[in-house]
């Protein structure tokens, strides 16, 4: 519970429009979208960074999420993610940041 769940691999780069700042990020295939996000918002706030914990919980204005953390219910999934673990399906998301 407390280490990285196995990644089936493969990730690809995407970007990350965040609504309210009016920036968008590129998350590269080997970064993740929290360190995306504290590298121009670094007051972001993230505790665990295994998808356990809910603190970097931010709500999907837009994109398909690859849902990768252990906490979420289905229902929570359909409009947040958590940006320590998971990742776009896709090219693009967009996030209320």
């Amino acid at each position: 519970r407390f280490s990285a769940g196995a990644r089936s691999g493969g990730d690809t780069a995407f970007e990350v429009e965040l609504r309210r700042s009016g920036r968008t990020v590129a998350v590269g295939a080997d970064s993740t979208v929290l360190a995306a996000v504290r590298a121009v918002l670094p007051d972001t706030a993230y505790s665990c960074e295994q998808g356990f914990c809910g603190t970097c919980r931010q709500r999907v204005l837009a994109g398909e999420v690859d849902h990768r953390d252990e906490l979420l219910t289905d229902g929570e999934r359909a409009s947040a993610m958590l940006i320590c673990v998971s990742r776009a399906h896709g090219g693009r998301l967009v996030l209320d940041l």
